[in-house]
């Protein structure tokens, strides 16, 4: 089970595209919050020349990324919480066999308070962040590093995700994916992408979860 975390265990795709909009003004860069927050999801090096052209690895570029992670260390991340029944989703499908990876395009730095946000911190042992690939989502290098740690192979796997950075990421690591509309992106999106399944959180997931790709993976488990 990879399990992506801002937007998809935590409501914190909000506090990350405004943290972007103030970093870009406070070095004098005017860029739109609808063009930022339709970018959340991806990784800054591809974000920042959407939305401003700016390349993240430039003497400016590097010094909004720094920015913008102070600003949301400092504004955003003491605010910040999981979707409602994270906890239990998670608790369920360790129940039912799952090994649970995080692969997300969060720094480092910052994914271990996401997790905290989401009480799920104990809950996950195998965690890739944006410093363990080359190339940020949709890239599928952050899924297939997920997937090296745990030593399970792609058609045994399965991704939960918000974006349609997520799942063009999972599905060209040969993942199946899962998406949630609590990320800000409609069914409709995700499904175009080619989610196999959307749900609107994780409780309406919990909810579902019997008639869900998860329940019919664990069966076929418990029978081999």
């Amino acid at each position: 089970m990879i399990l992506d975390v801002d937007g998809t265990l935590v409501d914190s795709n909000d506090a990350h595209a405004r943290s972007w909009v103030d970093a870009f003004a406070g070095h004098g860069i005017t860029v739109a919050y609808t063009d930022v927050r339709r970018s959340i999801g991806m990784g800054g090096d591809k974000l920042m020349p959407a939305v401003s052209g700016l390349a993240e690895e430039s003497p400016e570029g590097r010094r909004i990324a720094d920015r913008r992670a102070e600003i949301f260390k400092t504004t955003w991340l003491p605010r910040l919480r999981g979707f409602p029944a994270t906890r239990d989703l998670l608790q369920r499908f360790l129940r039912d066999g799952f090994v649970l990876a995080v692969a997300s395009s969060a720094k480092e730095a910052e994914l271990q308070p996401l997790l905290e946000a989401a009480d799920v911190s104990d809950l996950i042992t195998k965690r890739t962040s944006s410093d363990d690939a080359s190339n940020s989502k949709p890239d599928p290098d952050i899924v297939e590093a997920a997937l090296e740690q745990t030593g399970c192979a792609a058609e045994r796997a399965v991704m939960v995700g918000d974006t349609p950075y997520d799942v063009e990421a999972a599905r060209r690591a040969g993942v199946h994916v899962v998406a949630f509309e609590c990320g800000g992106w409609t069914a409709g999106d995700l499904q175009v992408a080619g989610a196999d399944e959307v749900y609107a959180d994780a409780a309406d997931l919990l909810r579902r979860y019997e008639e869900s790709l998860f329940a019919r993976l664990a069966a076929v488990q418990g029978k081999n």
